[in-house]
């Protein structure tokens, strides 16, 4: 037996004895991140009382639907779900599609002023949200918007990550695949739906993933502009339902389970594609 055998049976135990550290590092960490969430839901079949008993309730309990039932008398819930919806799922079409042309025009067309344009736009990274409060605010009122889908929506459309993740991504598709196709009589339109996007398709499960929870989660913006409790998305209808001297915990609890379940099947739907969608733009062009 040479050496090198004898080595490699003594480092053999030590292998075993790393894969299983690693392995219980990462299960404890799994339950770690998994803990809050199973809390939640299991929170969310209590009682408000039932919720802060010390020590705390660990198995589900019966209150589901009383909490259910609150929300709904409470909030309008299934209406806020609703709204919560279409907001989100109107949001992720339109500006998946601004993202896209202005990630492909700034990756693809050479136009004057296309990199001092595109640093201006990225300032909108390091720039505070709330910097842009009033002046959009104000926006909105002088076009009647205030109240409406859209003033939730359209503010946001041009999101400067959105079109950064989509402009590294499609700088990685090589410019001689699209000359061929002008040769060929593609115009810019067909030319962008048959040849770009369909080697797209990771990065756009990824801007799709980003856009449909950004919206989803967005409290403060909908909470300035929108007034009708009717109108109202999910986290502003649970923020309404915490009182000053009373709060109904337990339908909170359950509010924020239902609200969970949509970004969990958005993500479990699309998670294989999110990874490769993220790292599309590593090569550089």
């Amino acid at each position: 037996m040479t050496p090198t055998h004898r080595a490699g049976r003594k480092s053999a135990p030590g292998r075993l004895r790393n894969s299983i550290v690693l392995t219980w590092s990462l299960a404890i960490l799994l339950a770690a991140v998994l803990l809050p969430f199973y809390w939640l839901v299991v929170a969310a079949t209590h009682s408000s009382n039932e919720i802060f008993d010390s020590p705390p309730p660990l198995m589900p309990g019966g209150h589901l639907l009383d909490n259910l039932q609150s929300l709904q008398t409470t909030a309008q819930f299934g209406r806020v779900v609703l709204n919560s919806l279409l907001i989100a799922v109107l949001y992720t079409l339109c500006a998946g599609t601004v993202c896209t042309l202005a990630g492909y025009a700034f990756a693809k067309y050479r136009f004057r002023g296309r990199d001092a344009l595109f640093g201006v736009l990225m300032l909108g990274l390091v720039i505070p949200a709330q910097v842009t409060l009033v002046p959009l605010f104000k926006m909105m009122a002088d076009l009647e918007w205030l109240n409406t889908y859209q003033a939730v929506i359209v503010p946001n459309l041009a999101l400067p990550f959105g079109i950064f993740l989509m402009r590294q991504s499609m700088g990685t598709v090589p410019d001689e695949l699209l000359d061929s196709g002008r040769v060929d009589g593609c115009g810019e339109l067909r030319l962008f739906v048959r040849v770009v996007l369909p080697p797209m398709k990771p990065a756009l499960a990824a801007l799709a993933i980003f856009l449909f929870l950004f919206q989803w989660n967005d409290f403060v913006w909908p909470l300035i502009v929108l007034r009708d409790s009717a109108s109202l998305t999910i986290p502003v209808a649970l923020a309404s339902l915490k009182g000053v001297t009373d709060t109904d915990y337990g339908a909170i609890m359950a509010g924020t389970a239902v609200a969970a379940i949509p970004m969990a099947v958005v993500f479990l739907a699309l998670q294989r594609h999110f990874v490769s969608g993220l790292l599309a733009g590593a090569v550089k062009e």
